[in-house]
């Protein structure tokens, strides 16, 4: 489906125009929290984050009306908070559903559709929620399974200290039963141990700015817990499925039949009989109170060290399960048992709690909702809107529709299955072509998904109209939200409040250098009561970045008014560089400053260093488009090496990032001697020559 791939576009050179309208465009990684000082926390400071991801859990729970649930905890998160009555996942199998929450992407931007690929391969570059949030000055933890696969161990970028995570066990499904009622105590299984741990994160972190991640891995299969927990349930609380077989006329590629096969105590494929499905399903619940109690843990121990009231508590499920719902188990479909999600928000102080919303939302809205509620900056990549708005308005007119989507190995190759979930209707395309079938399910008329009714020809029209709003895509799926709801913004550095981060933030923030500033002065832009370089250098490293469509292409101030002071910034930026992120990134705006501000004159600059022992590098002005060569010529006139540098557009290359190199070799490939030397510079009809000293 074109509409949904991602297009490679060719690169090209960024002309002084593209920088001046649009940045450079920095991401949070090139900050480094070695750069912020440590806080305080206290009734002031900025909100603290629990970040809690459960394993294969639909919202089979008390506070979605499941009153046969006992699950006190996690209606007590609800109670205090926002239930998200309709949240989708992404993609239904973990792996690409945890990618897309934790960077904000959908599935076709991160790359990952399968649970062995790892984003960071595919998206080096990529920012995590945490790692967004460690940039802003967060200690950021993980403990149990929040990233799924072993490269989580070595995601350093997104915390602040080693995750504490246990190995995975291999279990033998043929040796092993589905499901165990155990006679040992919660801390006795890996789930309760991650309980543990993170009450001893939260006892060591409780006095910084914290955001902690916490994933359960219950009720993932097997379903082993508890005996106690086994005890709150009979299968006589339970019903049957409406049904134990695919919905009428669906395409066979619609079904995962594999789902619960090779446990011992299950030989064949579904659908089971009707004594294993409640057997498997009071199982399955007794897990989900397993792991609620273990929350409770959680939850009261941050109640006595007093962080409740300024902590955020996001409860999240990284996509639905099936029970027997059209003979399936588990997930790996895109029917609505499959893709439908807990998610439960709460922040201190919210206007309205223990409610619940029916508005369509995706679990890739999690990224910018929590930058939303802590007043951070809601990086402009991300692929999910914040739903912070419908927190303090339950009733707003929200999303028209929400996105999924599926990768399955079918006749022997790989087929991508997109499904679109509106207010009445869930529509789906398998093929790029629809070539393996296309589903529609009308949940006024047929809420349990019984009949697929695409191909009726009376819905022709119904088809078309759903097919053309799949394709258009999620960007116009929220078109009718106001924008100031989707993406509000705060940026730290624009330090006027002019709407755009530009030269005009550093003037005011040089001109702030070495003076007694007062708290939160927005100058101070690290907080540590210090104004220098380094609050210089983090607005440097958002330069261009802009919360106002009007902000003016280029601001009052020419950089060429300001060269000096912009080459002093780089000097002292170079002086004190710790090879971090930010000061590369800063340091790159900033000779981009002087760069792209054209000069009067074409100039050919003395080299650097000089002398020099081995390298040296060539700076020069070009005020207009030319054909760049260098040529270096021994004092007796002998041609030692030609640079050609090609064609390079008006400007001033002063910088090491775009002077011309040379390494002090012949072109030969053999080191100079020692003595005087003559370069002179082509460009175009422009011929300049300088004297340069080599000593070793």
């Amino acid at each position: 489906m074109k509409s949904y791939k991602q297009h490679n576009e060719p690169t090209r050179s960024i002309t002084r125009r593209d920088f001046l309208s649009t940045g450079l465009k920095v991401g949070a990684a090139a900050l480094t929290t070695s750069l912020i000082p440590k806080k305080q926390v206290s009734a002031e400071e900025p909100y603290n984050v629990l970040f809690i991801a459960v394993d294969d859990l639909r919202p089979m729970l008390g506070c979605y009306g499941h009153t046969e649930m006992h699950t006190p905890n996690i209606d007590r998160i609800a109670e205090r908070g926002t239930l998200f009555n309709r949240a989708y996942c992404q993609f239904p199998v973990c792996n690409p559903s945890r990618a897309s929450v934790l960077t904000g992407l959908r599935p076709n931007s991160t790359g990952v559709n399968d649970n062995p690929t790892d984003f960071r391969e595919v998206l080096p570059n990529v920012v995590t929620i945490p790692q967004h949030f460690k940039t802003f000055g967060y200690h950021t933890r993980s403990v149990g399974k929040v990233a799924h696969g072993d490269a989580a161990w070595d995601d350093t970028l997104s915390w602040s200290a080693p995750i504490w995570r246990e190995p995975w066990r291999y279990i033998d499904k043929t040796k092993n039963p589905s499901w165990k009622a155990l006679d040992v105590a919660d801390d006795e299984l890996d789930d309760g141990r991650i309980a543990n741990a993170t009450i001893e994160v939260l006892s060591e972190i409780q006095n910084k700015n914290f955001f902690l991640a916490v994933g359960f891995n219950r009720p993932h299969l097997p379903f082993y817990a508890p005996r106690k927990y086994f005890d709150l349930y009979t299968t006589q609380d339970f019903s049957l499925p409406i049904d134990s077989k695919l919905p009428e006329n669906a395409p066979s590629i619609a079904e995962n039949p594999k789902g619960m096969r090779a446990y011992q105590d299950i030989p064949h494929f579904p659908p089971f009989s009707d004594e294993k499905t409640l057997e498997l399903t009071l199982a399955y619940a007794a897990n989900i109170s397993y792991v609620d109690a273990l929350i409770g843990q959680i939850l009261n121990h941050l109640d006595m060290l007093n962080l409740t009231e300024n902590t955020i508590i996001l409860f999240w499920g990284d996509h639905g399960f099936h029970l027997g719902e059209h003979g399936l188990w588990r997930k790996n479909t895109l029917f609505e048992d499959s893709v439908r999600s807990p998610l439960i928000v709460s922040i201190p102080g919210q206007n309205y709690t223990g409610v619940t919303t029916d508005a369509l939302v995706e679990l890739v809205d999690i990224f910018p909702t929590l930058c939303d509620a802590c007043q951070l900056l809601i990086p402009s990549e991300l692929e999910g809107t914040t739903m912070v708005p419908v927190i303090e308005e339950p009733t707003i007119p929200w999303k028209t529709a929400a996105f999924s989507q599926l990768t399955r190995f079918y006749a022997s190759h790989s087929v991508d299955g997109y499904s679109m979930r509106t207010d009445q209707y869930r529509y789906t395309e398998w093929g790029i072509n629809k070539d393996y079938g296309v589903e529609l399910y009308d949940y006024i008329a047929d809420p349990n998904e019984s009949k697929n009714i695409a191909k009726l020809p009376e819905n022709k029209t119904l088809v078309d109209q759903l097919s053309e709003q799949l394709h258009a895509g999620w960007m116009a799926a929220i078109s009718d939200i106001p924008e100031h709801l989707r993406h509000p913004i705060i940026l730290p550095w624009d330090v006027n409040g002019d709407g755009i981060v530009d030269l005009q933030d550093l003037l005011l923030i040089s001109n702030s250098f070495n003076s007694d500033v007062q708290p939160n002065s927005k100058v101070d832009i690290n907080k540590d009561g210090r104004v220098n370089i380094i609050d210089l250098l983090l607005v440097a490293s958002h330069l261009g970045e802009s919360t106002n469509q009007s902000a003016p292409i280029n601001s009052n101030i020419e950089p060429t008014k300001y060269m000096d002071i912009i080459e002093l910034w780089i000097r002292e930026a170079q002086r004190v560089d710790n090879g971090s992120l930010i000061f590369r990134r800063g340091i790159a705006n900033l000779e981009t400053l002087i760069n792209y501000s054209a000069p009067e004159t074409t100039i050919l600059h003395q080299n650097y260093p000089n002398p020099f022992n081995p390298e040296t590098w060539i700076p020069y002005d070009l005020t207009e488009d030319s054909d760049v060569n260098i040529q270096i010529y021994s004092v007796n006139g002998e041609s030692i090496r030609h640079l050609r540098l090609g064609n390079k557009p008006a400007g001033k290359y002063r910088t090491q990032a775009r002077a011309a190199f040379w390494d002090g070799r012949n072109s030969d490939g053999e080191h100079v001697a020692s003595g005087v030397y003559f370069y002179t510079l082509h460009a175009g009809k422009v011929v300049k020559t300088r004297r340069m000293t080599i000593k070793k």
